[in-house]
């Protein structure tokens, strides 16, 4: 019986993990912004994962907020290449706004997965923002 028990809470946990991660498949290689993702944000801090996938070469990222303002706290964006950057971000953006661009360390790189920690701040009509991740391509070489 545990061990049975033991099985099934193995399991949950895994699901639980599973969903925190958004998966993002990039199949267009052309210059230009694309949307990776996107999110919608609870009034608590919270943190989402995308992974990335495909035509994951970006040179910059940047995030769209519509239908309520969001408190971007910090990002950290993991290379396919096993080192990582941690971007301190501590800014507001407004709704119907964007965050500044930011340049990724070493130029246009291949992106394994990009981990933000975020918050919807209060709002007259109590809405929750809904956040987007777009990524930059200038098809540089390696």
């Amino acid at each position: 019986m545990r061990k049975i028990l033991l099985v099934i809470l193995l399991i949950a946990a895994s699901l639980m993990h599973m969903q925190a991660q958004t998966a993002a498949v990039i199949a267009n290689d052309k210059d230009g912004w694309h949307k990776i993702a996107e999110t919608i944000v609870n009034f608590d801090r919270e943190k989402d994962e995308i992974l990335i996938l495909g035509a994951d070469r970006f040179a910059s990222i940047r995030f769209k907020v519509t239908d309520a303002p969001v408190q971007l706290i910090r990002i950290e964006v993991y290379y396919e290449s096993g080192d990582h950057q941690n971007i301190d971000v501590n800014a507001s953006i407004s709704q119907d706004a964007e965050s500044k661009v930011i340049d990724l360390n070493g130029g246009e790189r291949s992106l394994k997965k990009v981990v933000f920690y975020y918050k919807t701040l209060p709002n007259s009509a109590d809405k929750k923002a809904h956040m987007e991740l777009w990524g930059m391509k200038t098809n540089q070489s390696e």
